[in-house]
C-alpha cells in the first residue's frame, strides 16, 4: 500500500467508527424516549447475543466420554459464579480462566 492509501484506510476506519459511537446520541437525544422497537430490542438483544456466544463456542465441541467434560463443568462454573457475585463480566471472565486450567492442566 502507497502512502495515501494507508492515510485513506485509517480515515475511513476512523469515520466508521466515529459514526457507529455518535449516530444513536443523534438519532435519539437525552431527554427523548426512543421508539418503542428499540426500546423492545435493548430488552431482548443482549440476552440473544449471549446465547449466540455460547452456540458458537459450543459448536465443535463433543460431548461424549471425556471430551465434553471441561466445557460442562465450565459452564457450570460459570452459572455458580453468576448466582453467587450477580456479576456477569466476573463470571465470564471466571469460567474462561478456569476451562483454560481445565483443558491445560486437568485434561491435558
Amino acid at each position: 500500500m502507497t502512502l495515501l492509501q494507508q492515510i485513506l484506510t485509517v480515515a475511513v476506519v476512523v469515520l466508521g467508527t466515529m459514526t457507529t459511537r455518535f449516530l444513536p446520541f443523534l438519532l435519539f437525544p437525552e431527554g427523548r424516549q426512543p421508539p418503542a422497537f428499540i426500546r423492545y430490542l435493548g430488552t431482548v438483544l443482549p440476552s440473544a447475543v449471549i446465547g449466540l456466544l455460547v452456540i458458537f463456542c459450543l459448536k465443535d465441541a463433543v460431548f461424549t466420554g471425556w471430551h465434553g467434560l471441561p466445557e460442562a463443568i465450565a459452564i457450570l462454573a460459570v452459572g455458580l459464579l453468576y448466582q453467587w457475585k450477580k456479576n456477569i463480566l466476573l463470571s465470564i471472565a471466571g469460567g474462561t480462566v478456569f476451562y483454560m486450567v481445565l483443558v491445560q492442566q486437568v485434561f491435558c
